[in-house]
């Protein structure tokens, strides 16, 4: 089913989780099925919602963020028409709150709303509606300051960027984190070419950044995730920009697998690691990476391709959704309040509001 409320056809921007008032429903841009087919995905009901979720047709920490707070929206009309009980309204709301644990931008964003419940849906969606606007603004403001910054750290000119995973419009309420920062980049003239991880297992890289890299006009190669570390060592690219699932007091990071290879090549190298979120990311409540829990995800993943298994034994592997990259490797962390640089010490205390 088509709404046409995810891709402006006008402006070009990229909305992948919107609400549709005359529905009542959430629709999603299904991430799933980019880059050949461009549909998007009714969520009626919460537990549509949290399979979405749970499948990566939403992901992304900030995109996230706004499926929990209109998740809760649509636990309320669920509730209204199937008649629940309060504990199975907040049962409902629990099951979005909790279905990728290393993202704090899921749980943020069902907590943002959820005191308003009782205040009834027009409340609770006149909140949902603030978080994916705070978050367009965040990241447009983000993309300013780390464009910023590298320009003051490398010189101002065109510039080489490798990139992790996807960080653009699909995992943001618009814009892009990571990907903002190099769309900023583009738009002074200052990025020449995008090495683009192609980020195994489920391709978010090839299948997502590059369709989106595309659709921008920005210059890119897919390479494999193997490559990033001899790229990055053959002076191939003059920093790399990451996004970010949570983000600890001390500046130690939680991003998609890989990301930490990344990081330690660039360490190698001299050149700036960047990681770039908004401060709703920033989880000042854990202290270091160590205990941020990391998402198993099915075995399939990595023993399977395209339907076809790959490997000897389907249920044979080991598939972290996550790694941390230690504080000592992070270059700066950006948010839309500033720059930090963990490596060098600086705390992310102001970091957020």
């Amino acid at each position: 089913m088509a709404t046409g409320l995810t891709m402006d056809s006008t402006t070009g921007e990229i909305r992948p989780v919107v609400w549709n008032q005359v529905g009542q429903n959430v629709v999603l841009l299904d991430q799933t099925l980019l880059p050949l087919r461009e549909e998007e995905l009714v969520c009626s009901d919460t537990a549509t919602l949290v399979d979405a979720i749970l499948r990566l047709a939403v992901r992304g920490a900030p995109a996230l963020g706004v499926a929990g707070a209109y998740g809760v929206a649509l636990a309320l009309v669920e509730a209204a028409e199937k008649g629940w009980t309060e504990s199975e309204r907040d049962a409902a709301i629990e099951s979005i709150q909790n279905a990728r644990p290393t993202a704090v931008n899921l749980a943020w964003g069902v907590n943002q709303v959820r005191p308003l419940v009782d205040q009834g849906l027009s409340q609770v969606l006149e909140a949902a509606h603030q978080v994916a606007k705070d978050d367009e603004e965040a990241n447009k403001g983000l993309s300013k300051h780390g464009a910023d910054w590298l320009l003051e750290k490398l010189g101002d000119r065109p510039l080489r960027a490798l990139t992790h995973c996807n960080t653009g419009s699909l995992a943001t309420s618009t814009w892009g984190t990571a990907l903002g920062i190099l769309r900023e980049l583009r738009s002074r003239d200052r990025l020449e070419l995008v090495y683009a991880d192609e980020t195994r297992p489920l391709l978010q890289g090839s299948r997502l950044t590059a369709w989106e890299l595309q659709k921008a006009g920005i210059p890119y190669f897919v390479q494999a995730d193997g490559a990033a570390a001899s790229t990055i060592m053959r002076g191939l690219v003059d920093f790399a920009a990451i996004g970010a699932d949570r983000i600890a007091h001390n500046g130690d990071t939680a991003n998609k697998i890989g990301s930490l290879g990344v990081a330690l090549a660039c360490h190698e190298a001299g050149i700036p690691f960047v990681v770039a979120a908004p401060s709703s990311t920033v989880d000042l409540s854990y202290s270091n990476g160590d205990d941020i829990e990391i998402e198993l995800r099915p075995a399939s993943e990595v023993t399977e391709y395209d339907g076809h298994q790959v490997a000897p034994e389907s249920d044979r592997a080991f598939n972290p959704a996550f790694d941390v990259t230690p504080a000592r490797f992070v270059s700066a962390v950006v948010t839309e309040l500033g720059v930090a640089e963990p490596s060098r010490g600086q705390s992310v205390e102001g970091l957020v509001p």
